[in-house]
């Protein structure tokens, strides 16, 4: 997965040490961080695209994001596509949590599936939410999973 800032700045290191660069210069500047990550797609023709951000919040000082954004032709239908949303969130929450362990940094996991039983993504919500709760993080779904709904969004939009 290639990694990027908002900016568009691609990021010069893996994605497991610009993480562990910026819990030390966060911390070290006295912000408590919760990190949260998610990923959104949208459909584009015979394209999928997929988009997933790994956020830090500082408590009451703002936050900033990196990102990763792929394009895929495999058709999915909702169920699957949320799933699959889910399944890269957890490979990146995965892969860094040694790191939110290590310096104590609070982890969601966001999805952005509706709870509301009228909407057709609801019909993942409890596998997702069993997916994410039996690898033992902390989940979000919608309206509260802001990371894959509005962040993650704003970049398959």
């Amino acid at each position: 997965m290639l990694w990027r800032k908002f900016s568009g700045e691609l990021l010069k290191v893996p994605v497991h040490s610009a993480v562990e660069d910026a819990i030390i210069r966060e911390t070290s500047a006295g912000h408590r961080l919760k990190i949260c990550i998610g990923t959104d797609s949208q459909v584009h023709g015979a394209e999928t695209e997929f988009a997933t951000v790994i956020v830090f919040l500082r408590e009451k000082r703002g936050g900033f994001m990196f990102i990763s954004h792929e394009r895929t032709t495999v058709k999915y239908n909702i169920k699957e596509r949320m799933l699959v949303e889910v399944a890269k969130s957890i490979e990146v929450a995965y892969s860094l949590c040694d790191l939110f362990n290590q310096y104590n940094v609070d982890m969601e996991v966001h999805a952005d599936i509706n709870t509301n039983p009228q909407f057709k993504s609801n019909e993942a919500l409890r596998e997702a939410m069993g997916y994410i709760l039996g690898m033992g993080y902390a989940f979000k779904a919608k309206p509260d999973a802001f990371a894959s709904s509005c962040c993650a969004d704003k970049i398959v939009n």
